[in-house]
């Protein structure tokens, strides 16, 4: 059934539904962790935003009472929460909206250009390391000095402070920043062979981590670690992302200046010299390493923070634009209340580390043109109010508020509610103008924390449609994903202290009206994105005089993992089964869902030599070596690009020419999946074929995707283009064929051109993948996108399972993307030996790696008693999900981590593992991992005695590795096997590995398909394992749907 009280009516916010259940328990929040130029840690943000800030306008100053601020009187301000008029008028904003979904608003914005810039803020590149040597005047490389302090071949790994050297010319104008702020990477037990690929956000989020565990008294105080998850929020790519496409990117613009030096009269071999030398020293400059491939990813980060404190609950990274940190704060609370998660440390950062994304920023209208300074509301016709950038990065520790009771936790205040809504319209990212949700998410919110509008005392806005006066935006800037983060921190404090910040509606250090009251002081935190998510938080103080009764009614029991072995859980204990009711993909060689099966079936891999239009075998393929600028393996699972159509979505040319490829992929099997749920005039009535109340979009995803990171590359290169004049290969050239060679290099290199479309930065969101799908098909639905390496996929359905069984939401679409057949990641992947020679071949005697794939699987998910409600085929029932991480290795499998994911999983089920037929292993063909597989594989289900062998296989073998989207392939498989009644074979099996054991367990790897048969009495049930870079580990339980009950 619907779960109808998670919907308030419009009755009186503050009053519970009659006859409705209980409030869900508060969260509270134990520990801040701040770094913010100008406040290190709880203490110094609260004295930045609770002081006076003359002449800003919105604080109210002697001669300006608070009514008179654009922000209000506090009643005004309570008022304004119910009823949230949207500032200039939402018919106005409807019509530039209207516009905006057109590609004459696109070209009208074009028109308009990008403004000057201000040249004041420290340059430079994109490197992400120490640099000791000196710039170029004339756009050209810093020489090739020693890569300074932090790196392995730059002195001590300590006290790292990377500075970064953009070229002044792409990127004059960048706010404030944190580079100034030291890391000691020693304290975190980095190995020095790691410590100078690791991206700058991790050094800063490793540090916000623990200055937030150390303000909740920790390690003095003992933390849950076995169950404390991990949520990390950052946008856009990271330095060492940049860093990483500029050295390969620079293999291309090596050979354009070797085609410009012959152009000039150079010899062959002395152009070719120069392009070498200078591809060698783009590689020193960048500080090229094995580990690259670790250290840029977003994952990696919680990954980092869960090892150095030994946390092995979920690790995972979001983003959803600007609502990033909401959407990271909302899953914390919610798997709080769900009981799965004793601890959540929340961690949400954002630097600005290139132009192309502050350019796509001000062409949207966010930011104002010319100097990062704030402008009136309602100049730029897109729906945006421009404001100036800042970076930050932040943290908060949640417990339970009965957990943090008991331990006896300083509290700074208690979450009552946290509620998200989506306003989907098709066209260029937008934020919602609809002053109609806004109300609506208002008191749902309200009415759910049981708190009266007049009871909150304070509000912090960072909704980026509108413009309010005064609170932590107006001191720090917009920090975008940290922005929500950010806002609540300085709520938390504000309530803390029991005075309002600076600003915020009331002169600083005045108390908030309802002192001495009955009711506790409130707060409000609202936000929402530019993709069209809408963000309510509520929270209130703590007062501990009321600390020997907590307000925990309907408190979740923790579903405990078993120690040794597996007791079933009782019927009524269980979690609520999830029906999967379509499912779509696209892989290599397979177009769809059915094909995908058929080449399974047929038992020959996809995998193959990638197209040069892939991977330029003159430039980056070196056979046999280990190269930091070249792969030693031009094999893959490549899936070509689709340019559309996509269905029922309508994407005009200049919007499809600025989508990054992934997202091009992924509505394409976005069609596939709602194919046959109605068609276009049904679902002009009804979204996507009928999908009823609210949803979630969660796509595993890498969260930098590849169109910021070339635009990017190429910017820095072109503006490296005086280098070329100190190639020593070149010291025999006159200054004038030098100029000449210049000139032509400038001439066939892509221009640095500033994005003017508003659609222009959409392909740089990897949150944009799920937006996408969602407001093209206008689901009702908050879209996010998740990194957790090779595991996204399970991740992002861990996600969906969550918000399905919380009742948050009533269907889920979910699934992973990833193009891993490209020249970065096979080169990266090369440097560290992770590519297999040939091709994959899991639990093979001579496996020797993995082999990239590409590919994108989709789900759509409904509960199951929902799904049998609405007359749905079900394609397979979700039983169970275990997470966790090993806490112990970046790199290395894990045994007992592994085994925590599945213990973790049948505690959710009421079968032990001898009841499950097939396992979908991770399988990626590698020694160790393989090994390691295996074995915890065997500790569980070799734990029972089993009538028959457990069969094990890898869709890996057919389609390769695909990164984000490996957990799908696997479901996809999975699902299209037990629907099949077949088992499925593996491919490129010659010798098995007499290593594995398999024998001990028992288990099998088939390599010819053979009949499912089911066991007397049940369905066929499978699991599907994926494990991911970091130590992060997801097994689920799926279950065949058969007629009468599951």
């Amino acid at each position: 059934m619907r779960r109808e009280e998670n919907r308030p009516g419009d009755g009186p916010a503050g009053a519970p539904a009659e006859g409705g259940p209980a409030a869900p328990e508060a969260v509270a929040i134990v520990g801040i962790g701040a770094l913010y130029p100008g406040a290190r840690g709880p203490g110094q943000f609260w004295e930045l935003i609770g002081r006076e800030k003359p002449g800003n306008r919105g604080f109210p100053g002697p001669d300006r009472t608070a009514r008179d601020s654009p922000a209000g009187d506090f009643s005004a301000r309570a008022s304004a929460v119910h009823e949230f008029a949207v500032r200039e008028g939402a018919g106005r904003d409807a019509e530039s909206a209207d516009l905006a979904d057109s590609a004459e608003a696109e070209r009208r914005s074009g028109a308009r250009g990008a403004g000057t810039r201000n040249a004041a803020s420290p340059s430079r590149n994109a490197t992400g390391r120490a640099s000791t040597g000196r710039e170029s005047t004339d756009g050209g490389l810093p020489d090739g000095g020693s890569p300074g302090p932090g790196l392995p071949d730059g002195g001590s790994p300590g006290r790292a402070v990377p500075r970064r050297v953009f070229p002044e010319e792409i990127f004059p104008d960048r706010p404030g920043t944190l580079d100034d702020i030291p890391v000691d990477v020693a304290r975190f037990g980095i190995p020095p062979a790691q410590a100078g690929a690791m991206a700058r956000m991790q050094l800063l989020m490793l540090e916000a981590a623990h200055q937030c565990l150390s303000d909740a008294g920790h390690p003095e105080r003992p933390l849950p670690a076995a169950r404390t998850d991990v949520v990390t929020g950052t946008c856009f790519a990271l330095d060492r992302q940049h860093a990483n496409a500029t050295r390969i990117e620079a293999g291309r613009y090596a050979r354009e200046v070797e085609r410009a030096a012959v152009a000039q009269g150079v010899d062959a071999a002395t152009a070719r010299a120069a392009a070498e030398e200078l591809r060698a020293r783009v590689a020193r400059l960048t500080g090229a390493s094995p580990h690259d491939r670790v250290g840029e990813m977003a994952s990696t980060v919680p990954a980092r923070i869960a090892t150095a404190f030994r946390l092995h609950g979920r690790t995972l990274a979001v983003e959803a634009a600007d609502a990033t940190s909401f959407l990271a704060l909302d899953h914390a609370v919610h798997n709080l209340r769900r009981g799965v998660s004793d601890a959540v440390l929340v961690v949400a950062g954002q630097q600005w580390e290139s132009p192309v994304v502050t350019g796509g920023l001000r062409a949207k209208g966010r930011f104002a043109e010319g100097a990062w300074e704030a402008s009136e509301p309602g100049a730029t016709g897109t729906g945006e109010v421009p404001g100036r950038a800042g970076e930050g990065v932040g943290a908060l520790l949640l417990k339970r508020l009965s957990t943090a009771l008991r331990d006896g936790d300083r509290i700074y205040a208690e979450i009552l509610d946290s509620r998200l809504r989506h306003d989907p319209r098709p066209g260029a990212f937008r934020p919602s103008r609809d002053a109609g949700l806004r109300r609506s998410l208002a008191r749902e919110s309200l009415r759910a924390a049981g708190a009266d509008p007049a009871s909150v005392t304070h509000v912090e806005c960072v909704d980026s449609a509108e413009r309010t006066g005064g609170g932590v935006r107006d001191r720090l800037g917009d920090t975008f994903a940290n922005a929500g983060l950010a806002a609540v921190t300085g709520a938390a404090l504000a309530l803390h202290h029991r005075r309002n910040p600076a600003g915020a509606g009331q002169p600083s250090g005045e108390e908030p009206s309802g002192e001495g009251g009955a009711a506790p002081r409130r707060a409000v935190v609202r936000g929402s994105s530019l993709t069209g998510t809408v963000c309510h938080l509520v929270l209130q103080e703590h007062r501990r005089n009321e600390e020997t009764a907590a307000r925990a009614p309907g408190a979740p029991r923790p579903a405990h993992a078993p120690r040794q072995g597996h007791t079933p859980r009782t019927p009524s204990s269980l979690p609520e089964p999830i029906a999967v009711v379509a499912l779509a993909g696209r892989f290599a060689g397979a177009a769809d869902a059915e094909t995908f099966w058929k080449v399974t079936a047929s038992g020959e891999t996809r995998i193959g030599p990638v197209p040069e239009t892939v991977l330029e075998r003159d430039l980056y393929h070196a056979p046999g070596a280990l190269s930091l600028t070249h792969s030693y393996t031009d094999q893959g699972g490549h899936v070509p690009v689709p340019e559309g159509p996509y269905g029922d979505a309508r994407i005009v040319p200049v919007r499809r020419a600025a989508m990054d490829d992934t997202q091009r992929l992924a509505l394409a099997v976005a069609a596939e999946l709602f194919q046959g749920r109605g068609g276009h005039a049904a679902r002009a009535a009804r979204p996507a074929g009928g999908l009823a109340g609210r949803g979630i979009v969660a796509i595993g995803t890498n969260l930098g995707l590849t169109r910021e990171r070339r635009a990017h590359a190429r910017a820095v290169l072109r503006a490296w283009d005086g280098a070329v004049a100190d190639l020593a290969a070149l010291d025999g050239l006159s200054p004038q064929r030098k100029a000449a060679l210049r000139t032509a290099l400038r001439d066939t290199w892509p221009a640095n051109d500033e994005p003017t479309s508003p659609a222009a930065l959409d392909g740089c969101l990897a949150g944009g993948v799920a937006a996408l799908l969602a407001n093209e098909y206008r689901l009702d639905a908050v879209p996010l996108g998740v990194e957790a390496a090779c595991a996204s996929s399970l991740a992002a359905l861990d996600v969906c399972v969550g918000a399905l069984r919380q009742g948050t939401a009533d269907f889920a679409v979910t699934g992973g993307v990833e193009l891993a057949c490209t020249t970065r990641d096979m080169v990266l992947c090369s440097a560290l030996g992770l590519l297999s020679h040939s091709r994959n071949a899991p639990f093979d005697r001579e496996a020797d790696g993995f082999t990239p794939g590409d590919g994108c699987g989709l789900f759509l998910l409904k509960r199951y008693e929902d799904a049998r409600a609405d007359g749905d085929e079900i394609l397979g029932i979700v039983r169970g999900i275990g997470a966790s991480n090993d806490a112990k290795s970046l790199i290395a499998p894990d045994l007992e981590g592994q085994l925590l994911a599945m213990r973790r999983a049948f505690a959710e089920a009421d079968f032990g593992p001898a009841a499950v037929d097939y396992l979908e292993a991770h399988g990626t063909g590698t020694k160790v991992g393989d090994r390691i597989e295996i074995a915890a594989a065997g500790r569980m289900y070799g734990s029972e005695r089993r009538a028959r062998p457990l069969r094990i296989g890898s869709a890996k073998s057919f389609f390769g590795h695909t990164f984000a989207a490996a957990g799908s392939a696997g479901l996809l498989r999975t699902l299209l096997a037990m629907r099949a009644g077949t088992l499925p074979p593996n491919a490129n099996l010659r010798t098995l590995n007499p290593a594995l054991g398999l024998d001990a367990v028992p288990a099998v790897v088939d390599t010819r398909p053979s009949p499912w048969t089911r066991q007397p009495g049940r369905p066929r049930r499978a699991a599907v394992s994926s494990f991911g870079t970091g130590g992060i580990n997801y097994h689920v339980l799926v279950e065949e749907h058969l007629d009468g009950a599951s």
